[in-house]
């Protein structure tokens, strides 16, 4: 059973994970008005996983006997003016999820729950990932301010990213799965 201030703490963390897709998406629809399909693309890719790892959290409440509550999501930004702006408000937003996992890690170990411990590590992990995925764009669309035409060639880069269920432990339950 997780203490009701875990089941909080990670209740909010599963809201911030679907607001996340939420911007992500918005970005998707963003890019897509611009003409820059590969950016949408990639954008889809991370709202899809946004939506598995607050999925991920769904499920683990549930498992251990908790009770999950949903809350109203508030609405993203609906532009960016540029492709740098929107990865930069992508890379700010992942540093804030980090900070969030990181509290829960230690809340978790505070609390000595070895379970949401071990459970919240591979968050911990995945947003060194994110962050580094998001900054090596913005060194590219740096870069891209001084080439006329590079903007499109990371673009059609972009554009080959490809979705993967991340592999979230969930007792045996995939990260689609609700529970």
């Amino acid at each position: 059973m997780i203490s009701k201030k875990l089941e909080k703490v990670l209740n909010d963390q599963l809201n911030f994970e679907y607001y996340s897709a939420y911007i992500y998406f918005s970005m998707v629809a963003h890019f897509k008005s611009e003409g820059l399909m590969g950016f949408a693309n990639w954008m889809h890719v991370q709202t899809q996983e946004e939506l598995c790892h607050g999925t991920g959290m769904y499920n683990y409440l549930i498992q251990r006997g908790g009770k999950v509550a949903l809350h109203q999501i508030p609405a993203p930004p609906l532009s960016w003016k540029s492709p740098l702006a929107a990865f930069q408000n992508a890379y700010e937003h992942e540093c804030i999820v980090t900070k969030r996992i990181h509290n829960i890690a230690a809340m978790a170990a505070d609390e000595k729950d070895f379970a949401l411990s071990n459970f919240i590590q591979w968050y911990v992990s995945e947003q060194v990932e994110e962050e580094a995925n998001a900054l090596e764009i913005i060194g590219q669309l740096k870069m891209a301010e001084k080439a006329s035409g590079a903007l499109f060639m990371i673009d059609k880069d972009l554009a080959v990213r490809a979705f993967v269920m991340p592999p979230i432990p969930m007792g045996g339950l995939t990260p689609g799965a609700v529970a």
